[in-house]
Order: structure tokens, then C-alpha cells, then sequence
């Protein structure tokens, strides 16, 4: 009798065995299943908060340079937007004015209007006030080779291409002044800080975010060991858009004002560039070869490009 139970048992062990091994596959196979869904909903979470991300630091760019338009136009005298729709725009821009002008005043922000003559303070086009310093540096300085050049960049001022670049005259305050204080409120109180978040945007092709932020650093910071630097890149950001009469004045200011700095070369080097841009070619060739006399230990890059700037320009 026991002999034909253990039979039995021993049957039915081995007939449930194939069954057994078939679930655990199958268990297997949806286990296997379920982590690559697991996987691809994970990857589809990351994507989702990358992108989420994206649209945070664009939605906040966007306020913030509708923020700083604002401000623009409040400092403008609350010029108004021609579109109809846009008309009650610039009302925003009076009560923010209002809480910034409390982190102007501390002592670590520089007030353009207690030192107008501070490098980057806002000048109106046409004045007089920017072509002082750069007649008295030409006189200070005793040298030939600028002699001319502050007058032919405020002549060429004076004859300021109209909107559609036609060349026309424009008279003397026919033009909007340059946004100025409104920059110095977004100064985030570090020089450096400043001065590599402009020089980003520089090497990123955003010249006219790269033109607020040089503008911004020398407002905020005009005795800092950067200014001279700082004014070289603002006038490469005019330079690389073409807007050579701006351009000369800001290399000009590095080479009367910061004639031992490292960039004084460069700026040398960039300034002819500019003139001849203003189609002044004989002061150009002027500052290439005093560029040769005055700084014979510029870099090869410098000298290089100024050999060939003086060949293209047929300089003697």
C-alpha cells in the first residue's frame, strides 16, 4: 500500500513540474517586460522636466527683458509704442521705477548723474559732453596720430544715418538719448560677475545683450581694474554690427585713457579697423603704423593683423 502512494506522489510531482517551469518563464518574461516600461516612462519623466526647465528660464528671460523695456521707456519720458494695442504699456514702467531707485542710492552702485563724465555714463548724441575728454586726452597725450579723431567721430555723429541708412543728416537731439540709468538696476552687485555675463552673450553673437551688459558693468563700476577691457568688448560689440563711429570712441577711450592696459594694443588695432570703417582711411593708416611705433611688444596676432590691414588699405 505505501509502495502505490509513493508511485502516485512521485506521478504527480513529475506531471506538475513542466507547469511549474512554463509560470516561472512566463513570470520571468513580464518581469522583463515591465522594467523596460519602467525605463522608457522614467526617460519620458526626465525629458518632460527638461523641457519644463527650458520654458521656467525662458518665461523668466522673457519678464525680464520686458521688465528692462519697461524701464527704458520710463526713462525715455514715457515714449509710447506706435501699435494701438501696446498703448498702456509704458504705465507698468512708473510704479517699477519706483522701488529701484532705493538700490541706486547705496554706496556700492554708481549714480551716473553725480559723475556724468564716468566711462559708460549715458550721453545724448550730438552733445558735447563726450567729445571734451577725448580732445583733452588727444592734447594730453601729445601724440599726432589721434589729432583729428574725436571731431571726426563727432562729425560723424552729427551725420548719422537715418533709419532706412540712407546717410542723411540728422540734426543735433533729433535722436532718442541712449538708455543709461535703467541698466545699472539689474547690476547684480558682483564687477566680475557683470563683466563674464556680458562677455558671454559677446561670445554667444548676442551683441546688443552683450552691449547692455559692457554698458552696465562701467555705469555700475567705473574704477574697476576691468573698465579698460570692458570698453574694448563694448566697442567690438558696435564693431561687429557695423556701427563704426561708436566703435572709434570706445577704442579711442582705452587707447588715450588706458594707454598700459593689456587691451590698449587691440584697441590701437580696432580703432584704425573703425576709421576705416567711417572711411577715413589715412587717420587708419596713421594708427596702424603709430600702433607699430608705440607697442612693438604687441602680441604676433596684433602685428600680423596690422601689417595686413595696412596692405589692404595701400598705406605708405
Amino acid at each position: 500500500m505505501l509502495r502505490r502512494l509513493f508511485v502516485f506522489f512521485a506521478l504527480a510531482l513529475a506531471l506538475a513540474a513542466p507547469a511549474a517551469a512554463q509560470d516561472a518563464a512566463d513570470a520571468i518574461v513580464r518581469l522583463n517586460r515591465l522594467e523596460n516600461q519602467m525605463r522608457q516612462m522614467s526617460g519620458q519623466l526626465e525629458q518632460l522636466q527638461f523641457e519644463n526647465r527650458q520654458l521656467k528660464d525662458q518665461l523668466r528671460k522673457f519678464q525680464e527683458d520686458v521688465e528692462f523695456r519697461f524701464q527704458d521707456l520710463g526713462g525715455r519720458g514715457g515714449s509710447r509704442p506706435a501699435s494701438p494695442s501696446a498703448t498702456p504699456a509704458p504705465r507698468p514702467a512708473q510704479p517699477q521705477a519706483q522701488p529701484q531707485a532705493t538700490p541706486q542710492r547705496r554706496s556700492d552702485v554708481f549714480d551716473p548723474s553725480q559723475d556724468p563724465n564716468a566711462p559708460g555714463a549715458p550721453r545724448p548724441l550730438g552733445a558735447t559732453p563726450p567729445s571734451a575728454p577725448l580732445a583733452d586726452a588727444e592734447e594730453g597725450q601729445g601724440g599726432e596720430q589721434f589729432a583729428g579723431i574725436g571731431e571726426l567721430i563727432e562729425e560723424d555723429e552729427q551725420a548719422a544715418p537715418d533709419a532706412a541708412g540712407n546717410g542723411m543728416a540728422i540734426p543735433q537731439g533729433a535722436l532718442p538719448a541712449r538708455p543709461g540709468p535703467s541698466v545699472a538696476a539689474t547690476s547684480v552687485g558682483n564687477p566680475r560677475a557683470d563683466f563674464d555675463a556680458a562677455y558671454t552673450s559677446f561670445t554667444q553673437r548676442a551683441y546688443d545683450q552683450a552691449e547692455m551688459g559692457f554698458r552696465r558693468f562701467l555705469q555700475s563700476n567705473p574704477r574697476d581694474r576691468l573698465v579698460p577691457e570692458a570698453t574694448f568688448w563694448l566697442g567690438e560689440t558696435y564693431l561687429q554690427r557695423n556701427r563704426y563711429r561708436e566703435a572709434a570712441e570706445q577704442f579711442l577711450n582705452v587707447s588715450t585713457d588706458h594707454p598700459e592696459a593689456a587691451k590698449a594694443p587691440d584697441a590701437m588695432l580696432r580703432l584704425g579697423v573703425a576709421l576705416n570703417g567711417l572711411g577715413a582711411r589715412d587717420r587708419a593708416c596713421a594708427v596702424f603704423a603709430e600702433l607699430d611705433r608705440k607697442y612693438p611688444q604687441a602680441s604676433a596676432n596684433v602685428r600680423q593683423a596690422s601689417e595686413r590691414e595696412q596692405k589692404r588699405n595701400k598705406c605708405t
